[in-house]
């Protein structure tokens, strides 16, 4: 997949946007830890998953093998929907392959409908249900989204 951008200030907060410690290799375990564990939280697995994590630089690496490109998809917006973190770097495969989801970032004032009329075009807003459950169980319902938050838009074929 490549490198991701996302925004630094925004995302779980999982372990705090400062370090924790003086220690960088204490809060990048710490962070890889915390991770790791949001994408358990999440249901989400792949064979080999292994992080690192450069908390100075705001970067997390991602490898291993899932099932599937959502499931590839879903790891990589945990991994980067973590306040702190402001690049992920995908080194995942998949065994299935498929086409890859677009990404959308949240702006304030998006709803999913909004969004899915932009991804999918005027008249398509009803599609938010499929951007919806394309990023469940990381969304818990269609309202709560927030300003940047990014977002799997799958293809609608």
């Amino acid at each position: 997949m490549g490198i991701f951008s996302f925004i630094k200030e925004a995302g779980e907060k999982l372990f705090g946007s400062k370090p924790a410690t003086t220690d960088a290799a204490a809060d990048n375990l710490l962070a890889v830890t915390s991770i790791l564990n949001y994408i358990t939280k999440m249901n989400l697995r792949a064979d080999g998953l292994a992080l690192e994590a450069d908390m100075t630089q705001g970067k997390v690496t991602v490898a291993g093998q899932a099932a599937d490109q959502a499931t590839r998809e879903k790891i990589v917006l945990c991994c980067g929907n973590t306040n702190g973190v402001q690049e992920v770097i995908d080194n995942m495969t998949v065994q299935q392959a498929a086409q890859e989801s677009q990404w959308h970032t949240v702006v304030k004032g998006d709803t999913l409908w909004a969004i899915a009329e932009k991804a999918y075009g005027k008249g398509k807003g009803a599609e938010y249900n499929r951007i919806f459950e394309a990023n469940r169980p990381m969304l818990a319902h269609p309202d709560k989204i927030y300003p940047g938050q990014v977002l799997r838009i799958p293809p609608l074929a």
